[in-house]
């Protein structure tokens, strides 16, 4: 969703600068010309003394504003990959094992898998509530549906108990690499 804020807040502020600088160069519309002011005094008068709703309504409009602007900024700062999982130690204390070293360790056993050319995992959620992001990239030999069970069989069951965790969503994406094609002469 982030993505798609992102490109229709770009193409937004794009317009918004494309316009600008058309007018600008134009020296027209909304601009009376190089030497005339933006608003004339009539038009200031006017401004300032209308009804006393429209000043409120400026002011709650560019507030909405800058509280758009910051939530977008914070989505921005925000990390997407899981630094930590908290696992239970059995004394009723938690340990923090470290998500790097554990995307390693997935990563290592479902790229060891048969027919598995790369794989690359990155740990998201909660420190309570961890869940993987798999990227396999397969070789042309390689049957999906038998990599997938051995990932979703061992790999998976191997990581969730040495975490110490009773379950850890995992979302698998398999991409086949690319290859040539072979001849025959």
């Amino acid at each position: 969703m982030l993505a798609a804020v992102n490109r229709t807040l770009l193409a937004l502020a794009g317009l918004v600068l494309l316009a600008a600088g058309v007018s600008v160069l134009a020296a027209s519309w909304p601009l009376g010309g190089r030497h005339a002011p933006l608003l004339t005094e009539e038009a200031r008068r006017g401004y300032w003394h209308a009804e006393g709703w429209w000043w409120w309504a400026v002011i709650a409009g560019l507030g909405l504003g800058v509280l758009l602007s910051l939530w977008w900024l914070l989505s921005q700062l925000r990390r997407s990959r899981l630094q930590a999982v908290a696992v239970d130690s059995g004394d009723g204390a938690f340990a923090l094992l470290r998500g790097r070293a554990l995307e390693e360790a997935v990563a290592a056993e479902a790229g060891a898998l048969d027919g598995v050319a790369r794989c690359r995992v990155a740990l998201r959620g909660r420190r309570g509530s961890p869940a993987l992001r798999i990227a396999l990239e397969l070789e042309p030999h390689a049957v999906p549906a038998d990599v997938l069970a051995a990932l979703a069989g061992p790999v998976l069951t191997h990581a969730r108990t040495s975490a110490g965790l009773a379950e850890l969503p995992a979302e698998a994406r398999l991409k086949v690499t690319s290859h040539k094609a072979q001849r025959v002469t």
